[in-house]
């Protein structure tokens, strides 16, 4: 049985989760990938207008555990949870406190924003083991970072530091947990239809012809909103927005 745990919290309308694995170094098998998707699910069932993606101790999340990885189980509950995370309905930034090396460089990615600390690097070694990522890791990483940056990673199995993967794009912003999560209470009270929008057309869902109805039919459906009406009408009178998401 795993010892891994998930920590979810609260800070008002943006849920926190925790990687808690640190004797492993939050080292990802398929139990813990269960667990967090798990919590994913419970924070937007709770309402959370933003999550923040963290770990616990010194190290965001040092890989996959290398005793699971050849599992079967694994591959598919990897998958899942990054999937749980790139189509959250609501922005998640990552607040990488630490390394975040293969399948946590993976969890970096999967979120919308990530800040980072200094003690963070990121790496996708795959080439030193003979294993391989999927070709949705490689794709965003590479739109993240660069093609020049995807290719020194992946194929020169370089680190990238987090001054240069922030210049490559890679970080939004250099900080600590208080930075991502002061973010993360601005993101909350922006518009939820119209961030749930961006992400869909951001994350490239339009490819497909049911895609771009989706795309459509989210865009038609922030300007009908009653936030659309609130947001104009909070600017008119000079005060902060109350948007429902409705």
């Amino acid at each position: 049985m795993t010892d891994a745990t998930i920590d979810l919290a609260w800070q008002d309308r943006v849920a926190v989760i925790t990687l808690e694995r640190r004797e492993k170094r939050n080292a990802l098998d398929a139990a813990m990938c269960d667990r967090l998707r798990e919590a994913v699910g419970a924070a937007l069932d709770g309402g959370a207008r933003a999550l923040v993606l963290t770990g616990g101790g010194t190290c965001f999340c040092a890989g996959a555990d290398l005793d699971a990885v050849a599992a079967p189980e694994f591959h598919a509950a990897h998958a899942a949870v990054l999937r749980a995370l790139a189509e959250a309905p609501v922005p998640v930034i990552a607040a990488v406190n630490g390394p975040a090396i293969g399948a946590g460089t993976q969890l970096a990615i999967a979120a919308d924003l990530r800040v980072a600390a200094p003690e963070a690097v990121f790496a996708l070694p795959t080439a030193r083991l003979g294993l391989a990522v999927d070709p949705w890791t490689i794709r965003r990483f590479a739109q993240l970072a660069g093609g020049g940056a995807a290719r020194a990673v992946l194929l020169g199995c370089a680190r990238l530091d987090v001054e240069e993967a922030h210049r490559r794009g890679l970080v939004d912003r250099l900080g600590g947990r208080d930075v991502a999560l002061a973010w993360a209470a601005e993101v909350a009270e922006l518009a939820p239809l119209t961030l749930s929008y961006s992400k869909l057309v951001l994350d490239g869902a339009g490819t497909t012809s049911d895609a771009g109805h989706a795309e459509l039919d989210a865009y038609a459906a922030c300007w009908s909103s009653a936030d659309a009406t609130e947001g104009l009408r909070a600017r008119s009178e000079r005060r902060p927005p109350r948007f429902t998401g409705r």
